[in-house]
């Protein structure tokens, strides 16, 4: 799967994309906001991440950005699934922070999957201290469920408190509407 908006392509990561992705993800403070990847994070995580199987269908996604005409991957976007569901995850390099990006491309993943895929609830949360990761979920329309859990973080070595949020992809304000002919 691929997905273009105004200013960002969402596509599959190739082996190719390896040391790009260790340079984008590699930052202490883009690790310490996420919950699977490893601290210091190296080329070797890259190629390991890049190597796993996905399907045809599977909506995991680099985001890359065009800079003065040649592609650059500024970030990354992701349905997995969890155990209550499906969850949405993302991750920027710092300087695409404060661009919107993380927006853009959740808005383009969050219509694949109400509309490619069928889901019918999206989950997702923030650890306590990123809040802008929760304005870009409201942004997208999840609602904060009042819950703040534990999650673990493999980059802060432990738990973390976390803010958890949904999202109903068959709520009347998010139904597509209908076009004419």
């Amino acid at each position: 799967m691929f997905a273009r908006t105004k200013r960002l392509t969402l596509r599959p990561g190739w082996p190719e994309d390896a040391p790009a992705l260790a340079r984008a993800i590699g930052h202490e403070s883009v690790i310490a906001k996420l919950a699977r990847a490893p601290w210091p994070y190296t080329l070797d995580d890259a190629e390991a991440f890049l190597a796993q199987p996905r399907g045809a269908h599977d909506p995991h996604f680099l985001i890359e950005t065009m800079d003065a005409g040649t592609p650059r991957l500024v970030g990354g976007i992701a349905i997995r699934a969890a155990e209550a569901g499906h969850e949405l995850g993302y991750w920027l390099a710092p300087d695409a922070w404060g661009r919107g990006y993380a927006t853009e491309a959740g808005v383009a993943v969050v219509a694949m999957a109400r509309h490619a895929l069928g889901l019918r609830r999206l989950d997702a949360f923030h650890f306590v201290d990123n809040p802008a990761s929760g304005r870009v979920l409201a942004k997208l329309g999840f609602r904060p469920t009042g819950r703040i859990e534990p999650r673990t973080s493999r980059g802060r070595g432990g738990e973390a408190p976390a803010v958890m949020f949904e999202l109903d992809l068959d709520d009347d304000r998010c139904a597509p509407m209908p076009m004419a002919a």
